[in-house]
């Protein structure tokens, strides 16, 4: 049984509220980078495909919807929907829901800001060449992709990998809203939120540190016996993308989402790692931990990234939570098993 401890205290203090306006600060700094980063190219700042941000809003607000009444059901331990009611009214008053709801926008507006930043990068120098031969240097001339295709397969093992690599779009939004649903402080709950804040901005700085666009685009051949999947179709867009953005980027569609240093799969999945440490959830961190090394072979096999690139995704995971904790703690401090859950 989940314990709940200190609700009404946790929200009624304004004391308790500093890393609320400590979180905001961050999100505001880097809108205004954004903001400056637009001017500085001439691109004004876009919703991608125009309706992205209410879209992931929209779907953010269901998964808490349906959370809330999920743990309000399990703390009910099984009792009425009576209690379960009770529950879920007692553990969510208006100032912990506005809370929530804060930290929520704050996420969703700096992952608009990260697209943004992303998008512009293709205006910059790319240093593929050098990192494809970091690469097979480090295999000892052979690329590791290929490396790969011959141990693993290019028909069932594409289509498993495909199905990996995909499903890090589900587990992003999941994971965080998990963390503010189910956690029992809410405080607690934001170092996941500040964490993956944290890690999209840190992503959006990385791409301008080694601009790169991946080993799918610049040594495509390394690819062409692998089965058709998403992937593929999805590779493409996101080229024609890239020329679009670099042709007319005054057009009103014109976005790019390419970009290989760091990897954001394995860094956010790294993020989720530490964090379901850090709430003393060891199983799921191991169940992760298999998960994390599943995406970063599949972000290898099908060229998404340079091998360079899933290490810095690393750091950048380790780093991210290094910071959700130092902007909600005040303090960077190890596992505590924050959920007795």
């Amino acid at each position: 049984m989940v314990v709940d401890r200190g609700v009404d205290l946790e929200v009624a203090q304004k004391a308790e509220r500093g890393w609320l306006a400590r979180l905001w600060f961050v999100v505001t700094l880097f809108m205004l980078v954004t903001v400056a980063g637009s001017w500085y190219v001439g691109v004004p700042i876009r919703d991608p495909g125009g309706s992205m941000f209410v879209r992931r809003v929209l779907l953010t607000l269901l998964i808490f919807a349906a959370f809330t009444v999920i743990d309000a059901a399990i703390r009910a331990d099984g009792r009425s929907w009576r209690a379960v009611g009770a529950r879920l009214r007692s553990r969510w008053p208006k100032e912990r829901l506005a809370v929530a709801f804060s930290g929520l926008l704050a996420y969703h507006v700096v992952y608009l800001c990260y697209h943004n930043i992303k998008s512009w990068v293709v205006f910059n120098g790319f240093h593929d060449s050098a990192l494809l031969e970091l690469d097979r240097w480090l295999f000892l001339g052979h690329s590791p992709a290929v490396l790969l295709h011959g141990l693993l397969g290019e028909h069932v093992a594409a289509l498993v990998l495909a199905v990996v690599y995909e499903s890090f779009s589900y587990i992003v939004p999941v994971s965080f809203v998990a963390a503010v649903v189910f956690v029992d402080q809410l405080r607690e709950g934001f170092v996941f939120l500040a964490s993956a804040i944290w890690a999209w901005i840190l992503g959006a700085g990385s791409y301008y540190l080694i601009p790169s666009l991946g080993p799918f685009a610049t040594a495509p051949r390394e690819f062409d016996g692998l089965s058709p999947t998403l992937i593929n179709s999805r590779q493409e867009t996101l080229l024609a993308d890239r020329a679009h953005m670099l042709s007319d980027p005054g057009a009103s569609d014109a976005m790019a989402s390419i970009g290989a240093f760091a990897s954001l799969h394995t860094g956010f999945t790294f993020m989720v790692v530490l964090m379901l440490h850090h709430y003393g959830l060891r199983r799921l961190a191991h169940i992760m931990t298999g998960y994390l090394v599943a995406t970063i072979t599949a972000t290898i096999y099908f060229g998404y990234h340079f091998v360079i690139d899933d290490a810095a995704g690393l750091l950048l995971g380790l780093l991210a939570v290094m910071l959700g904790k130092l902007v909600v703690l005040g303090r960077v401090r190890p596992a505590s098993g924050a959920n007795s859950g």
